[in-house]
């Protein structure tokens, strides 16, 4: 075996300082759309197939999108979702609880949005929140936030022994790319309703988030229920590494499909149809 010169380790100058939350990604350029839109078609088709074996099987499947405010989750999940039923792939994304479901068991408003056969439900946050922005916030006593954090690994092996495959995703932003996101959402008339008073909060907090996120994977990163820790500072490569990543964790198979043709149109009692609209209410084409 040839035998390898120790590198040497560049010094790290003080205005070059690596920035919170940025790895591998961040050394590598922009992804092209055109090479971001083929890889994305590629990918869908992949979903659709799986869509397909889902609903042969009789698949259940949880994938929970964890993350720091404007890390990218619902980017991620429109991706998975756009080109597939909504029927099979199935997004839960839970208001902030009722006076009535705040004396409810924690856990239980969650199940109640659980696959039965031949779906796939993706949580945008979940019952991770406890341990994020319950716990940081302080709208959970710190027995509670132990209670979660004791019991959720337990919680999830039961899911896994049902039958039910549950993935976890941690999307991690870098501290400057947030930033820039949040001042985007500001900017941006589309994406004011992105900004509440919450995410303000967050982004003071960026380190008491890093400590709940870290005290979260020490304690229910499991052998039956890991989490994936998706970077998330390129959004076009964390949207196609998420899919990638997702559809290799869930076999499934290319199922054959029966050839399909339109056949012929019935013509005998044919009738002008557009004269039956005359005079009705259209839509103004202004553009």
């Amino acid at each position: 075996m040839a035998k390898h010169k120790k590198a040497k380790k560049d010094k790290v100058k003080p205005n070059e300082q690596p920035v919170s939350g940025q790895g591998s990604e961040a050394q590598k350029p922009r992804l092209k759309t055109k090479d971001y839109e083929k890889e994305l078609y590629k990918l869908h088709a992949e979903l659709v197939k799986l869509q397909a074996w889902a609903k042969h099987t009789g698949l259940r499947a949880i994938v929970v999108f964890e993350g720091r405010d404007a890390a990218g989750k619902g980017g991620v999940i429109k991706r998975i979702t756009e080109r597939v039923s909504p029927r099979v792939f199935r997004v839960a994304a839970l208001p902030a609880p009722s006076e009535r479901e705040k004396t409810q068991l924690y856990m239980q408003r969650y199940i109640a949005h659980f696959p039965a056969a031949g779906e796939i439900v993706l949580f945008d946050r979940s019952w991770y929140n406890r341990a994020g922005v319950e716990r940081v916030m302080g709208f959970c006593t710190e027995e509670q936030y132990k209670g979660f954090l004791h019991y959720a690994p337990i919680f999830e092996k039961a899911i896994t022994d049902g039958g039910i495959v549950l993935i976890k995703y941690w999307l991690e932003v870098g501290m400057e790319e947030q930033a820039r996101r949040f001042e985007d959402r500001i900017e941006d008339p589309r994406k004011l309703w992105k900004l509440s008073p919450m995410d303000i909060e967050s982004y003071k907090r960026w380190y008491d988030y890093s400590r709940a996120r870290d005290d979260m994977l020490a304690a229910t990163d499991t052998e039956h229920a890991p989490w994936y820790i998706l970077r998330t500072d390129d959004k076009k490569r964390a949207r196609l590494n998420c899919i990638s990543h997702l559809l290799s964790t869930i076999p499934y198979e290319d199922l054959p499909r029966e050839k399909v043709k339109l056949g012929r149109r019935r013509l005998k009692d044919r009738y002008d149809d557009e004269v039956a609209l005359a005079g009705r209410n259209f839509v103004p084409e202004r553009y």
